[in-house]
């Protein structure tokens, strides 16, 4: 399985950088268009070779989707916080009660109770 995975990744990396070597021109990216960014006073723009463009928008959209997920996911996590607190205090109820049971017993016959 280790010689797949170094297959793939090789593959991936052969892949991307012929990617990065065909899209080496630069493209220049405005925040604006034009006339909304004259309007604001707002005429920020960069030129970048195209495949940064294209490697950081993979990198963004990734991102966004870890973070959507993640907020997605809230919700389970919440609820599985709540199930391992409830847990805790029901263990913690049942010990305390098996101490009461046993107070008049004696010590061995409340170990083997305990143990079963």
């Amino acid at each position: 399985m280790r010689y797949f995975r170094y297959a793939f990744l090789g593959a991936l990396g052969v892949a991307l950088i012929s990617v990065c070597l065909a899209n080496r021109d630069f493209v220049t990216l405005t925040l604006l268009p034009a006339a909304l960014g004259d309007l604001l006073g707002l005429n920020f723009s960069i030129s970048l070779p195209l495949f940064v463009v294209i490697l950081g928008a993979i990198v963004v959209g990734l991102l966004v989707g870890f973070v959507w997920e993640w907020l997605r996911e809230h919700r389970h996590r919440a609820d599985k916080t709540k199930a391992e607190k409830e847990l805790h205090k029901t263990k913690r109820e049942v010990r305390r009660l098996k101490g009461k049971q046993a107070e008049n017993k004696d010590e061995v016959l409340a170990l083997l109770d305990e143990a079963s």
